[in-house]
């Protein structure tokens, strides 16, 4: 698959997943409408459904850099790191985008925006000061990439709705707790509906899981690769891998929901289960790529 094939892909998932959160939030909203009698939870459903696609487009960025408790920077505070973005969007044939710091000490980097031209990269205190320049320059350039290939708008939309699909199930699933699950006068009809809305309120953090597991690794082995072209030193973004990768302290504000975004797992979670559910792909077959490409 070749650049562009990238990007025309990760604009369609863009709007499929939209279009299935769309569903499911109304879908939802319209069973527990019907179980307790209610229009007032369909339109509330609708309005959060619609409100929420718009934020995660609109605004998904800064909800993502406000959840990481980044600062914005200017080219006053840090010039090095400037330099180094600047001239990588040039090479990359994009604008550059809006610089933050996270102030933690282990060592990561995202990029967020809905387009090249609403774009931001966020690295951690951590990673500027573990990194040597040409390592550095690894990270940015994968950013970039991400930024180019249009899978920093899919990650961001993602972050969001998973998010506040899960948050709506809960929120449904504790409505129907306190108030008793309703009261079945219509019959088995009504006892149905319910058993229906109560198993899809519980399997939507597994569906929200899924959702994030279905967003390809290929993204990032891309992303890696087109870095390394950007750089034309595929070694430095090797090395700068195995350095986040050693580091065992996890980002500070990373979670789960935000972990898609950054060029490493941030919450350095792993278990006998990793290999399949993880967002990233392992370590040392990134490392391996790019050590081949150096070769």
């Amino acid at each position: 698959m070749n650049i562009y094939d990238q990007i025309g892909s990760n604009k369609f998932k863009t709007v499929f997943y939209v279009g299935i959160f769309l569903v499911f939030i109304i879908a939802l909203g319209y069973l527990f409408s019907h179980i307790y009698n209610s229009p007032a939870i369909l339109i509330i459903a609708v309005i959060i459904a619609v409100g929420q696609a718009l934020a995660s487009y609109f605004w998904g960025d800064s909800i993502a850099l406000a959840m990481t408790h980044a600062q914005f920077i200017k080219k006053s505070d840090n010039p090095e790191l400037y330099r180094v973005v600047e001239n990588l969007a040039i090479t990359a044939g994009i604008p550059a985008p809006k610089i933050y710091i996270i102030n933690d000490d282990s060592p990561n980097a995202f990029a967020t925006g809905r387009d090249p031209q609403h774009s931001s990269i966020a690295v951690t205190s951590g990673l500027l000061n573990m990194m040597e320049k040409n390592e550095l320059e690894g990270v940015i350039a994968h950013e970039l990439s991400h930024i180019g290939n249009h899978d920093s708008l899919l990650m961001v939309v993602i972050v969001v709705l998973v998010g506040v699909v899960a948050i709506a199930s809960d929120l449904f699933f504790r409505i129907g707790f306190w108030g008793g699950f309703g009261d079945d006068d219509s019959g088995g009809n009504n006892g149905i509906t319910l058993l229906i809305g109560i198993v899809i309120a519980i399997l939507a953090p597994i569906m929200a899981t899924l959702i994030q597991l279905a967003i390809s690794r290929k993204r990032e082995y891309m992303a890696d690769a087109n870095g390394a072209l950007l750089t034309r030193y595929p070694e430095g973004l090797a090395n700068a891998l195995g350095k986040i990768s050693e580091y065992k302290k996890p980002v500070r504000y990373a979670n789960d929901a935000t972990s898609l975004l950054f060029i490493m797992n941030p919450t350095k979670k792993r278990s006998w289960l990793s290999g399949l559910f993880d967002t990233h792909p392992p370590v040392e077959e990134r490392i391996k790529a790019l050590m081949n490409m150096a070769e």
